[in-house]
């Protein structure tokens, strides 16, 4: 069944591959853009060549995101799904973030999805059923050392969604969360990475502050002897999800195959019947009915 769907971070290479597909699937699609023009100009043309709408927003800015939506479900007359996907990477020695340089990725990761999430609820509560998608990470599960930033706004990022879950589901918008391990893709290449601002702090962590670089050369080596770890298999994996009936679907899944999947898997696994049983005692177990597990 043919779906209106808004994607954030459209013209990244994940949020390519999505819009790419579900228009392939018979979907109606509106992709969201920072900027139409100048290094996204050619992909945000070969989008539109392929009959998905794109509109300008910018998720760091609240009249921004307000007047995107507005636009994309003037273009899609209506919305069914919502997918949170742009997001912001970054590696480095934690100490060497400055509180600003933090907030620069929870003002994408969190706060942005948390902009676009208040522009649509008001639509999809009003019609009474949605879907809502949020693209996550493995390494929202758990922390790897120099990627310490990026883990704690995908860890926000699951907070917000498992409340969303529970408070929208009497309205009739049920949530997924996507988590896919590190994927050969741009988002690699456009990270922030940090470096210390001053000699003081290099010289104290000495040899460690190599560390980060060789890190990222190793996780692409893994990724380039791991064909299957690739970006379709998530954006197949998101289609799967949609193709499911309503209030059938899983809250999440894990989409990778450097063998982060099965104790992510089996770590969700608990939490879900930690929850549920959390949520029985309090007797409002009922709250999470819109989903599999």
């Amino acid at each position: 069944m043919s779906k209106k769907i808004l994607i954030t971070g459209a013209t990244g290479a994940m949020g390519f591959l999505m819009c790419k597909t579900l228009i392939e699937n018979g979907h109606k699609v509106v992709g969201t853009t920072r900027s139409m023009t100048g290094a996204k100009e050619a992909t945000t043309k070969e989008l539109q060549s392929m009959g998905v709408d794109v509109v300008e927003m910018d998720v760091t800015d609240e009249s921004s995101v307000n007047k995107g939506v507005e636009q994309a479900l003037e273009l899609l007359n209506g919305l069914d799904v919502l997918i949170n996907n742009a997001g912001v990477g970054s590696v480095g020695i934690q100490e060497f973030f400055t509180a600003d340089d933090m907030q620069k990725i929870f003002d994408v990761n969190v706060f942005g999805v948390q902009r676009v999430m208040r522009a649509t609820l008001p639509i999809l509560r009003a019609q009474g059923h949605g879907t809502i998608v949020h693209i996550s990470s493995c390494i929202g599960r758990i922390t790897f050392p120099f990627y310490s930033t990026y883990c704690a706004s995908k860890y926000a990022l699951e907070a917000i969604a498992d409340g969303y879950r529970a408070e929208l589901s009497a309205f009739g918008i049920e949530s997924c969360i996507i988590e896919p391990g590190a994927m050969p893709t741009e988002f690699l290449d456009t990270m922030l990475k940090l470096q210390p601002t001053d000699d003081e702090r290099s010289q104290s962590y000495g040899d460690l502050t190599n560390y980060p670089k060789a890190g990222l050369e190793a996780l692409q080596q893994l990724l380039d002897a791991t064909p299957m770890q690739n970006p379709q298999k998530v954006v197949d994996a998101l289609v799967e999800l949609l193709a499911m009936s309503f209030g059938t679907k899983p809250y999440r899944t894990v989409v990778d195959f450097t063998g982060v999947a099965e104790p992510i898997s089996q770590y969700n696994e608990l939490l879900h019947k930690t929850t549920r049983d959390l949520y029985t005692w309090n007797g409002i177990d009922g709250m999470l009915s819109l989903n599999k597990e």
